[in-house]
């Protein structure tokens, strides 16, 4: 089968379509037909070890090379086979995952327990756009942020995977989203269910005097001090990301923001997604709101299978309007 291999780490330009044997499910996994994939940072930090701190830590990126040799978060596609402990899934069933590895190849091994049935309204393609991203907003919503009806959310870094999901869900689960993204993504922002959009090219979200129950900090464009004057009292700053960088960067702005988190009355915490104990159950609950209309994809561009080294070269320039997207 084809795959895209991971055997140092490098930039886009090592990466290649490679022959290698097709996968055998174990006991409790799924051989999946991967139809399509989507990039993410998940995939350009492991391609590149970076931040290099991060090699140091517990995890998934190696010391002296990568533990993951097939990137690929998500994939969605058509069951081939099953282990013998899997009675969830039969061949021909068209499902998506989100898999932290294996979706950069024309077949994939997935634990039965990261795989849902694909929404029944959504292409290969779309669906292949959803798990990681979707996964990390419903996460930082509802599992850290414990958001409420009529509360008020603010989203940093609403333009991108997982701030297209996180307006959405946010909406849909009853919450007023300010949001907060560059100048030409103010309409497309709006239109997914935000009250109020911030162009952060021209107004800093943290010095216009309104205040949020809910904070969550996708682009890290701040420092934890400066996000704790947006949020009331007991508001809650859940931190996803920051900026990018070769040794340190997010991971110290992350853990920076956190440090604060025993000494003020606000609650400051981090969403962990790859880590999910209850991946399958977040991709049903994620079904459910896009068959009812509740949440859509925004896809974007999208690739062939053997242009995925450009896909992930333009991921990494910052700019992507929610997801890129593989057909395989």
């Amino acid at each position: 089968m084809k795959a895209i291999v991971l055997r140092t780490y490098g930039s886009p330009d090592d990466l290649a379509v490679t022959e290698i044997d097709k996968p055998v499910p174990g006991d409790d996994e799924v051989l999946v037909r991967v139809r399509a994939t989507s990039i993410q940072p998940y995939d350009w930090h492991h391609m590149r070890g970076e931040p290099y701190i991060a090699r140091l830590m517990p995890g998934s990126l190696g010391l002296r090379g990568p533990k993951i040799h097939i990137l690929g978060a998500d994939l969605a596609g058509q069951v081939e086979a099953v282990g013998k402990d899997v009675t969830e899934f039969s061949p021909g069933d068209e499902v998506f995952a989100q898999s932290n590895q294996g979706g950069f190849a024309e077949y994939a091994c997935v634990r039965a327990s990261d795989l849902a049935p694909k929404p029944k309204n959504l292409s290969f393609e779309q669906a292949a756009a959803v798990p990681m991203a979707a996964n990390t907003a419903l996460m930082g919503l509802c599992d850290q942020g414990r958001v409420q009806s009529g509360q008020k959310v603010l989203v940093n870094g609403a333009s991108g995977g997982v701030g297209t999901f996180a307006v959405q869900i946010a909406r849909a689960l009853g919450a007023e989203v300010t949001a907060v993204c560059g100048a030409r993504n103010v309409d497309l922002i709006k239109s997914l269910g935000a009250t109020e959009v911030i162009d952060y090219t021209t107004e800093d979200f943290t010095r216009t005097g309104q205040r949020y129950d809910l904070l969550l900090d996708i682009a890290g464009s701040r420092s934890g001090a400066a996000c704790r004057r947006v949020l009331t009292p007991k508001g809650t700053h859940v931190a996803i990301g920051g900026p990018p960088g070769r040794w340190f960067q997010p991971a110290t702005h992350v853990f920076a923001a956190l440090a604060f988190g025993p000494f003020v009355s606000q609650t400051i915490v981090m969403t962990d997604v790859v880590h999910c104990p209850q991946k399958r159950q977040n991709l049903l609950t994620l079904t459910r709101l896009i068959e009812d209309g509740e949440i859509t994809p925004i896809i974007d561009r999208t690739y062939p299978f053997e242009e995925i080294p450009a896909a992930v070269r333009y991921q990494e320039e910052g700019h992507v309007v929610g997801k890129v997207v593989i057909t395989v």
